[in-house]
């Protein structure tokens, strides 16, 4: 650090994103955080480093509380290493790994420690994990939660993977309780195994097909009976993924009654729709599914109103050789890491929404969900030195080429998006920039730590 305090990393934009909004200033930077944040014509002491950006956006780096790195055991479909590159060159300094679909999944301490030990000299940015809550395993939740799991993720249909079955009511509610008693987070896959049942199921190429064997109903009818649940045990949930417009309702309702709810929706939802996907193109295949324009537009709608509280990705890779023409068995899931902040960017602007609106959906928030505010999601002092340079004006056409992903099968090639990301920082080091990345200097973060 400077003899005046400066730091040793000045940043310097005409468009900072703080806390109390955007404006023209200069970011100081010592030790991997954010000392100061002074006017934008404040004179740089000799010996102080300054990066100055000009007109384009510094903005907090992005936290991405839902991503399937699949790392160890599937690796093939991403991996640590390929991951953690895809989400710095799209601005996102930090993510939190999902326990499946890795093997084994993160669903004992021992599996959390062998999952730790292979990211441990991969991450390109700083890197959390989730628990799995399994039938079998309430035993292994406060031991996980103990060992710095920022919490506990169950699905309530079919996972997709034998390895992470899903939970049924009864099961639910002793997971639920055990996870309050020490008031964890349980984040939880909404959909009804009933109505997923009795949906018509065909095979084929039609994408209508694969939409009305997802329907509405089981989101709204899942979402239902876990507010019953959190609201009995005053509990803390979060509904991954919402796709289903109809459940707004029920969300705003719970929220306003106290209950301890909070919930996220995806770029996919945000910003592609049924209409447009075309027959046996799954790539766009999720679950839940990509719904109608008109379901596209209250979920925006929601966003703004605070109904739903974050964008995350929920990225979801696989093989290229899983995504078949076949709807009815092709892998479902989007990757979308290293284009989530463009592609929400392009639909926000044209919807009247601002980058502000973006940070704290997809920085603050999230953050805020897995108890990191206190250092991640903002520009403000204390905080670490994790930033994005955004052109926000500037636009690319998707090339699948490339990304950053292992398998760069994506449902937004051709798409041109607003938004280039120019750099990425992490703790006051510049981790990417132009195709180009350092070394992996990532830390795995634990909850409380």
């Amino acid at each position: 650090m400077s003899d005046d305090g400066w730091g040793e990393l000045i940043l310097r934009s005409t468009r900072v994103i703080t806390p109390e909004g955007t404006r023209a200033a200069s970011v100081a930077v010592s030790g991997g955080k954010i000392t100061a944040v002074l006017a934008h014509d404040a004179e740089v002491p000799a010996g102080v480093r300054l990066e100055d950006f000009g007109d384009d956006v510094l903005l907090p780096g992005l936290v991405d509380t839902h991503v399937h790195v699949n790392d160890p055991g599937r690796t093939e479909w991403e991996g640590f290493w390929t991951a953690t590159r895809a989400a710095a060159a799209g601005g996102i300094t930090t993510l939190v790994d999902m326990p499946l679909n890795s093997l084994p999944p993160t669903t004992t301490v021992d599996h959390l420690r062998t999952k730790k030990d292979v990211a441990r000299s991969k991450a390109h940015i700083d890197v959390g994990f989730w628990g799995g809550a399994l039938p079998d395993n309430v035993k292994d939740l406060r031991p996980l939660h103990d060992a710095g799991v920022f919490g506990f993720k169950a699905f309530l249909s079919p996972s997709g993977v034998d390895e992470f079955p899903e939970l049924d009511q009864e099961q639910l509610a002793l997971s639920l309780a055990e996870i309050a008693g020490f008031d964890g987070l349980l984040i939880v896959h909404a959909e009804d195994p009933h109505h997923l049942a009795a949906a018509p199921q065909k095979s084929g190429q039609k994408y209508a097909d694969f939409l009305a064997s997802r329907p509405r109903d089981a989101e709204n009818t899942a979402i239902t009976n876990l507010i019953a649940q959190a609201k009995r045990l005053n509990a803390r949930v979060h509904v991954l993924h919402l796709s289903s417009s109809d459940a707004l309702p029920l969300i705003a309702a719970a929220k306003a009654e106290g209950v301890r709810i909070t919930v996220e929706t995806c770029p996919h939802y945000l910003t592609l729709t049924a209409e447009e996907v075309p027959d046996g193109a799954s790539e766009f295949k999720c679950c839940p599914p990509i719904r109608e324009a008109a379901n596209q537009d209250l979920l925006w709608q929601a966003l703004a109103d605070g109904t739903i509280d974050c964008v995350v990705t929920d990225h979801s890779p696989s093989t290229a050789d899983l995504k078949t023409d076949d709807f009815a068995t092709a892998w479902g899931g989007i990757s979308g890491l290293q284009l989530s902040l463009s592609a929400v960017w392009t639909e926000a602007r044209k919807r009247g929404y601002g980058l502000e609106d973006v940070v704290r959906w997809m920085s603050s928030r999230t953050a805020q969900l897995v108890g990191l505010d206190d250092r991640k999601g903002a520009i403000a002092v204390d905080h670490d030195a994790d930033f994005a340079v955004l052109a926000p004006d500037e636009t690319f056409t998707v090339d699948p080429a490339a990304l950053q992903h292992r398998n760069r099968v994506t449902a937004y090639a051709g798409r041109t998006l607003h938004g280039v990301v120019r750099s990425t920082w992490l703790r006051g080091e510049r981790i990417a920039a132009d195709g180009k990345f350092t070394d992996p200097m990532g830390q795995l973060l634990s909850r409380g730590r």
